[in-house]
């Protein structure tokens, strides 16, 4: 059976970590393929948006430390896995949504963090974790924690680990909105066809100006603004979208 399964629907893919006995934690063979995914997904016109979730009981526990057991393990070179996932997913000119519900722990948090948008459900429970096995946080969570709680807060949750309900972790700014479990799959299929149904190059680009407005000043931000605006206004979406305002209805986007 797969790691990771993969469904294509209504221009959501959706891809499930698919290790329940273990809580979706990971391996070498699943964060290759949910690597491989973004990869594939940056290059078919046909997915507008993704959604990560786990199979049965929880998100992702984090990485499988049994993995590795009585072997010796360099984690420079293990986190090459965690840094093409990371990375694909943050690069990837479409929106991602994380679906957390159960467990998101140690990695599998950063994974949540790397998304661009996370509901959770009622029963989401969050925490850091590296710290309890006296590791550093990775696969992002360093760069991605202190940009939407601060500095300091960020310390306190990688140091100390605490357990975070779905309301403390909306609190924080850990997820955009929490649903009850019984509306969970329902609510999370309704955002992803949001966004499927929106201007999916306009996203791509969003993102592209978040990702620069971390390291660069007001004056070079308004000229990358400038410069991303020419693109967007050369799209198809945007002349629908401008058709759309003078004939005072919904616009029909196609992602183009």
């Amino acid at each position: 059976m797969s790691v990771l399964l993969s469904e294509l629907d209504q221009g959501v893919l959706t891809l499930t970590l698919n290790r329940p006995e273990a809580i979706n934690a990971f391996n070498t063979a699943m964060l290759q393929g949910l690597a491989q995914a973004m990869r594939d997904a940056a290059e078919n016109p046909e997915v507008r948006v993704v959604v990560v979730r786990g199979a049965g009981r929880g998100f992702c526990s984090g990485q499988d430390l049994r993995e590795f057991e009585g072997k010796t393990i360099s984690y420079k070179a293990h986190l090459k896995n965690y840094a093409g996932a990371i990375a694909g997913i943050a690069t990837l000119d479409k929106p991602v949504i994380a679906a957390v519900h159960g467990a998101a722990a140690g990695a599998g948090l950063s994974l949540a963090l790397a998304c661009d948008l996370r509901i959770a459900a009622s029963d989401a429970v969050l925490t850091t974790g590296f710290s309890r096995i006296a590791l550093i946080p990775d696969a992002g969570m360093s760069y991605h924690l202190p940009r939407i709680v601060g500095q300091a807060k960020a310390f306190e949750l990688m140091a100390l680990s605490p357990r975070l309900n779905a309301e403390q972790a909306l609190e924080l700014g850990l997820v955009n909105r929490v649903v009850s479990v019984e509306s969970f799959d329902e609510e999370v299929h309704k955002l992803a066809l949001e966004l499927a149904q929106g201007p999916t190059r306009t996203f791509g680009l969003i993102k592209q100006a978040l990702r620069k407005s971390a390291t660069s000043s007001l004056e070079e931000m308004l000229d990358v603004e400038a410069e991303l605006q020419d693109l967007a206004g050369l799209t198809e979406d945007h002349k629908e979208g401008v058709t759309a305002f003078y004939e005072k209805r919904a616009p029909k986007f196609k992602g183009r």
